[in-house]
C-alpha cells in the first residue's frame, strides 16, 4: 500500500505545471536530491555452529535516501553521470520481532535520456521527462539488528558489512525554475537492485554467517539540478535599419516652336502633369532647365547670346505655368543653358525640334 501511494505521489508531481520552458542540457551539470526509501522484505539464510541452517524473513519499514552526481549533457537529450548514494532503512516487523536498521552506500555510473516532448510529439509543456539506467557498487552495513525475536528458535543478532554489484532504473521529470537559467527541480522514482547481497556477522552468542536473496529498494526523490552552460542565448541583433532608397528624379519634357517661348496646348498639358505629380510624390525641389537648338535668328556670337536668353525665357514660361497650376514659386529653380547639352547631337546651324525644350525635373 505504501509503495502504491508513493508511486501516485510521484506521478502527481510529474504532472504539476510550471511556468517555465523545457531545457535540454548541453555541457556539465550537478545534481543533488533525497527522499523516501522503501526496502522490500528479504529472505535471509542463516547458519551457525549450534542450530544449523535456518531461513528468516527480514522486514523493513521506513527509510530515506540521498545522492549527489556530476554529469555531462550532450545536447541531444543524452546524458552521462557519476553518482554517489547513501541509503538508510529501518528493520522492523512486529509479528516477527525484527528490530534495527541497515544502510548502504556506494556509487553508480548512469546513462540517461531527456525526452523532448515538443520535438517528438509537438507538445509544448514546461516538463522534460527522462529515463535512465545505472550500474555500480554498494556496500551493505547492518549493526546489532535483531531478527526473529518472536520465533520459537530464538532471536538472531546480525552485524557486518559486505559490498557487491548493484544496478538501478530511473524514471523522472525536470522543471525549469523561472528566472534562473540552468536551474531545474526534479522528481523521480528509482528502483535499485542488488543480487544476492549478504552480510557477515554473528547471531546470539554463536558465530555464523547469513546470506540474503535479491534486495530491492524503491525510492521516491525530489532534487535540484544545475546545468552550467544552459544560460539562454543572447537575443538576436536588432535588424539593421535600411534607409529608404532615394526616389529617382522624374523628368518631363516640354517642346517649343523655333525661336518661340510660348507654350502650346500640348506643352500646357505636360506642365499640368508635372505640377500634379509634384503633389503626389515626395518632392524637395523642382528644377526647370531651358535649351535651344544651335540655329538662331541672329547668326554668329550674337546668335549664341540670343539663344541663351531664349532658353531662359522658355524656362520662365514653364515656371509661370507651374505656378498657375498650384506649385509654390519658391520651390522652383530655373536655368537657361542655350545651345549646351543637346538632346540630339547635330551639325552646326541645324534646326532640331527635340533640342528646343524645357526639362522639368522633380527631385
Amino acid at each position: 500500500m505504501r509503495l502504491r501511494s508513493a508511486l501516485l505521489a510521484t506521478s502527481l508531481l510529474a504532472a504539476t505545471p510550471f511556468a517555465a520552458k523545457a531545457t535540454t542540457i548541453t555541457g556539465p551539470y550537478v545534481d543533488i536530491g533525497g527522499g523516501y526509501n522503501l526496502t522490500q522484505t528479504q529472505h535471509g539464510h542463516f547458519a551457525d555452529e549450534n542450530s544449523g541452517p535456518g531461513r528468516e524473513k527480514v522486514g523493513h519499514r521506513h527509510g530515506w535516501t540521498g545522492f549527489g552526481s556530476v554529469g555531462w549533457g550532450f545536447g541531444n537529450g543524452l546524458r552521462a553521470e557519476v553518482e554517489g548514494d547513501y541509503n538508510w532503512s529501518e528493520i522492523y516487523s512486529k509479528s516477527r520481532g525484527d528490530k534495527g536498521s541497515d544502510r548502504s552506500y556506494g556509487g553508480f555510473v548512469n546513462v540517461l535520456y531527456d525526452i523532448d516532448l515538443k520535438r517528438l510529439f509537438n507538445i509544448d509543456v514546461p516538463v522534460t521527462p527522462f529515463v535512465g539506467v545505472g550500474a555500480g557498487y554498494l556496500w551493505q552495513n547492518t549493526h546489532d539488528a535483531t531478527i526473529g525475536a518472536n520465533n520459537p528458535q530464538g532471536a538472531r543478532s546480525m552485524s557486518g558489512t559486505k559490498g557487491g554489484f548493484a544496478y538501478q532504473g530511473i524514471v523522472g521529470a525536470a522543471y525549469d525554475i523561472p528566472g534562473v537559467p540552468g536551474l531545474q527541480m526534479t522528481t523521480e522514482y528509482r528502483m535499485i537492485g542488488q543480487p544476492q547481497s549478504f552480510t557477515m556477522g554473528n547471531f546470539t552468542a554463536e558465530n555464523g554467517h547469513a546470506s540474503f536473496d535479491h534486495r530491492f529498494n524503491h525510492q521516491f526523490i525530489v532534487g535540484v539540478r544545475y546545468a552550467f552552460n544552459n544560460a539562454p542565448p543572447p537575443p538576436p541583433p536588432a535588424p539593421a535599419v535600411v534607409p529608404p532608397a532615394p526616389t529617382a528624379a522624374r523628368t518631363y519634357l516640354v517642346f517649343f516652336d523655333w525661336d518661340g517661348a510660348s507654350l502650346t496646348g500640348r506643352a500646357r498639358e505636360i506642365v499640368a502633369e508635372a505640377a500634379q505629380a509634384s503633389t503626389h510624390i515626395q518632392t524637395t525641389r523642382i528644377e526647370v532647365n531651358g535649351y535651344t537648338d544651335n540655329s538662331a535668328a541672329h547668326p554668329g556670337p550674337r546668335g549664341e547670346k540670343y539663344n541663351l536668353g531664349l532658353s531662359l525665357r522658355r524656362a520662365d514660361s514653364v515656371k509661370a505655368e507651374l505656378i498657375r497650376d498650384g506649385v509654390p514659386a519658391n520651390s522652383i529653380d530655373i536655368h537657361g543653358y542655350g545651345e549646351a547639352h543637346p538632346l540630339v547631337p547635330t551639325g552646326p546651324d541645324t534646326r532640331e525640334p527635340q533640342n528646343r525644350r524645357v526639362e522639368i525635373i522633380l527631385h
